[in-house]
């Protein structure tokens, strides 16, 4: 999931207190569902127009904005933008709004200020981070929710998924798209080649990966040249290793990155990043893939693609489906297997805010938290959401769904991703912080202490000691 830039986030985000084991067992029942291919469907048929004909009878009220324009500013490109844009145009249709979608640059907080320095700020921004959020209020581009969305958030939004869109107990933030960020995509043919399974463990994933290697196959493709890749890495073996109270305490930077935690979080990674020949390209090619590349070279080239293994999110089907690869049946899944006591479960997300104050305005905000629009871009693929009320038999394939339910099931019991949650200049801004931190790391896993070193001088900086 892309990031963008966020503020110091002490107190903005209640987490929930332990790890969502119906979560972790609804992770896990995807490698027993992960084969139903004959119902799949990639996420741009062309034959699917604005969410498909036959939508649901209206559940939500919306104003008539014959007239109204309004512009929607996201980081969303490619097949995400795309299908995101069948979600406003049905908005268009059942309202008589024109709405204009303006790409933005990561950190999106800093392309908000120069279109606001200039006059010209979007009527509503996706953000894709609790602290972003609370920077835009504290700059006083924010608006709170008005009364409708509020309503429709209360329906449709556990507490928990409520609570990350508020700053100071008022709700900014709708929290339209989610992201499961404890997953590895594998290509099944490899895998069958090599004679391997799904691990469970990290031991085990070690293992599969040596199979993976002897059968001719790179095992992991890393999309190194997009920091937040290797942060959404540490976080799971984090999570899994130190638990969710060490956690949160680094998240909000209680514990320093010199605690003896962190160190054996990066030594664990080394066993991946520092094995010879077990990333697609060596940490040199790594640094130069980014994230989609990573995803779709997994899927093709055949019996010798360039790695059998990619870890990142649910998202990751997006780039699946630019391939030939039949998601449930050449592309599957495993859960981030144990590397402590618990599997872990990060989690990520892009939440609606308006910026300019308006019928029309609040009137999208509304539209973003109803099941209504999420069912339409839930359909197309590559999409999950944290609301409880779509039905999840909308998804296109058994892995989707099930990785819905699991999400849905879990309420508030999840760990937000760990930099989403820091300041921009540290968890958000490429080529600084945590990222540039972790992508030195990734071309040295040897240096685990001089990682340390200047992960912790950069979060003091960022977080102001």
């Amino acid at each position: 999931m892309r990031t963008s830039s966020t503020i110091r986030t002490r107190g903005t985000v209640k987490r929930a207190t332990r790890m969502s084991a119906v979560l972790a067992a609804g992770a896990l029942a995807l490698s027993l569902t992960a084969c139903g291919g004959d119902d799949d469907k990639g996420s741009d048929d062309g034959d699917d127009k604005s969410g498909g004909d036959k939508q649901p009878a209206a559940s939500v009220t919306l104003p008539k904005l014959d007239g109204e324009s309004l512009e929607v500013a996201a980081v969303w490109t490619g097949t995400e933008q795309k299908n995101f844009k069948q979600v406003l145009a049905e908005f268009e249709k059942r309202t008589g709004a024109k709405v204009t979608f303006v790409p933005a640059q990561d950190p999106i907080i800093n392309f908000l200020g120069s279109k606001i320095a200039g006059g010209a700020p979007p009527d509503v921004a996706m953000l894709p981070q609790p602290g972003a959020i609370k920077q835009a209020v504290d700059k006083g581009w924010a608006k709170p929710l008005g009364a409708e969305a509020t309503k429709e958030l209360g329906e449709n939004y556990s507490p928990g998924w409520q609570d990350i869109g508020k700053v100071g107990g008022k709700q900014y933030g709708v929290y339209y798209k989610a992201a499961n960020k404890s997953l590895i995509w594998y290509n099944a043919k490899v895998f069958e080649n090599a004679g391997a399974a799904e691990p469970k463990t990290w031991d085990e994933l070690l293992d599969t990966a040596q199979m993976v290697y002897d059968s001719g196959v790179t095992p992991f493709s890393v999309g190194g040249a997009d920091g937040w890749t290797l942060t959404d890495w540490f976080e799971n073996v984090y999570l899994s290793q130190a638990g969710p109270e060490k956690y949160d305490q680094l998240a909000k930077h209680e514990i320093k990155w010199t605690d003896p935690s962190v160190k054996e979080a990066l030594t664990t990674l080394a066993e991946i990043w520092g094995k010879k020949d077990f990333v697609a390209g060596g940490a040199s090619g790594a640094l130069q893939t980014e994230f989609p590349a990573s995803v779709t070279q997994t899927f093709t080239g055949g019996d010798q693609p360039k790695a059998g293994m990619v870890y990142e999110g649910d998202f990751a089907q997006v780039n699946i489906g630019e391939t030939k690869a039949k998601i449930g049946t050449d592309a599957k899944v495993f859960p981030f297997p144990t590397v402590g006591d618990t599997a872990p479960v990060v989690s990520g997300g892009d939440a609606a805010v308006v910026l300019e104050d308006s019928k029309a305005a609040q009137a999208l905000a509304t539209w973003l938290a109803s099941p209504d629009a999420a069912a339409i871009q839930a359909k197309l693929g590559g999409f999950l959401s944290p609301n409880k009320s779509i039905d999840s038999s909308v998804y296109p394939n058994e892995v989707q769904k099930k990785i819905a339910d699991a999400l849905i099931a879990a309420g508030d019991d999840f760990r937000f991703d760990m930099s989403d949650q820091a300041p921009q200049a540290f968890g958000g801004t490429p080529g600084k912080g945590e990222w540039k931190a972790l992508q030195d790391f990734l071309k040295n896993p040897k240096d685990v202490a001089g990682a340390q070193a200047k992960l912790e001088a950069d979060a003091a900086a960022a977080y102001g000691g």
